[in-house]
């Protein structure tokens, strides 16, 4: 069974178990609150960085969900590559932040995990209108998806569809887009991008209500050619 938590931006807590023998968590692109949100109180096993903008780098804010490293941090991964760590398999892979091979805002790491019978793929700040081939063939076939909605500096809403038209997910989950939550719980975004309305727009979608997380088992997941679009709120 597997947790997702977002705390805005791209920020999210992955609690993989199978409520025997075996849990990890997994936090990805932690923020400063330089960009509006406030940092949230995740722990982790293992960290990821898709790119060193300080919008989805502040490693301090994350404390250690036990000892993963022997260190007291989480085990940090900020580059492609293929690593193990408590059982979860992850792959890092080179992509850009721009449509221009990163001659605008550089690079960025796509990764995928592969835990508890299921594999999620965080895009991070993708920002090419498309993937290639050879980064279709190692992001493979994918349960869940997190992918940028936003535009701006990442791809848009009808950019991302076509996208998720290449990847074809059972679960996606936007991220990076416009926010503005009640007094008292987080501020607005400073970040000027789209809202999520336009990418359920061009998904088809009009109703999609939002939820607090999502738990999901691998039984759970939606049939071979079915997709559904899950909206969490921070």
């Amino acid at each position: 069974m597997a947790k997702l938590t977002w705390a805005g931006q791209s920020c999210f807590q992955i609690s993989v178990s199978n409520g025997k023998d075996h849990e990890a968590t997994i936090v990805i692109d932690p923020f400063d609150e330089k960009i509006g949100l406030k940092v949230p109180s995740f722990s982790a096993d293992i960290l990821l960085v898709s790119h060193a903008h300080h919008d989805h780098n502040n490693v301090a804010a994350i404390k250690p969900f036990g000892v993963a490293q022997g260190e007291g941090r989480p085990f940090l991964i900020e580059s492609p590559g293929e690593y193990e760590v408590k059982g979860v398999f992850v792959q890092g892979i080179d992509s850009f932040h721009d449509d221009s091979e990163g001659k605008q805002r550089g690079k960025n790491t796509i990764y995928t995990i592969e835990a508890e019978n299921m594999r999620f793929c965080h895009l991070g700040d993708f920002g090419q209108k498309q993937l290639t081939d050879e980064q279709l063939e190692k992001i493979g076939k994918v349960d869940i998806l997190m992918i940028p909605v936003g535009g701006t500096f990442t791809v848009d809403g009808h950019e991302a569809a076509k996208v998720i038209g290449q990847i074809e997910p059972k679960i996606v989950v936007p991220m990076h887009y416009a926010l503005a939550l009640p007094t008292g719980r987080q501020a607005k975004l400073k970040v000027e991008i789209d809202g999520v309305e336009k990418f359920l727009k061009a998904m088809g979608k009009k109703d999609v209500v939002s939820q607090d997380k999502l738990t999901i088992k691998h039984s759970a997941l939606p049939k071979e050619g079915a997709m559904e679009i899950v909206v969490l709120q921070p």
